[in-house]
């Protein structure tokens, strides 16, 4: 699994293209294997894949049983709006037209970690999320990671 460390502030230019901020790009696995680009299950914002960190997903995806409704209703949400994207020569990203508009995309954007991805945010939404206004952090952190045992990793 690939660990991303970082936010970072870029534009978008009017063809959907974003350049891609050097120390986000030194820690991206090969460029060569291209990249997943979708659509958020949970926020208003695009992620950034590595194919490989695709291809770990759809293995999971792979094994759920496709004559289960739920299941195949799963699949078709996650899957909508999903492309395979690489980074040119420039260091751009191309995001597409359909997923600007659904991740509300202005000028500018914020590209962000989430462990092993990347999340591409309009900037003021992005603000927003993070503004702290819907979420106690403190309480949230305690639910999340309060019950997880230190095994020597430093969480304590």
């Amino acid at each position: 699994m690939t660990n991303i460390i970082g936010t970072y502030e870029c534009k978008i230019d009017a063809k959907g293209r974003l350049m891609v901020p050097a120390p986000l790009k030194k820690q991206l696995p090969s460029l060569d294997d291209g990249f997943v680009l979708k659509r958020s299950v949970f926020d208003k914002c695009v992620e950034l894949w590595p194919k490989a960190e695709w291809d770990i997903m759809m293995q999971k995806i792979n094994g759920l049983n496709r004559f289960v409704k739920k299941n195949n209703d799963f699949i078709r949400k996650f899957m909508a709006g999903v492309k395979m994207v690489e980074i040119d020569d420039a260091g751009r990203l191309l995001i597409t037209k359909d997923l600007i508009d659904f991740a509300g995309i202005s000028k500018d954007l914020v590209l962000t970690s989430k462990v092993n991805i990347i999340e591409i945010w309009d900037k003021d939404l992005y603000e927003q999320s993070i503004s702290g206004d819907d979420v106690d952090f403190a309480d949230l952190a305690e639910q999340v990671m309060g019950n997880l045992n230190d095994d020597g990793n430093g969480i304590s």
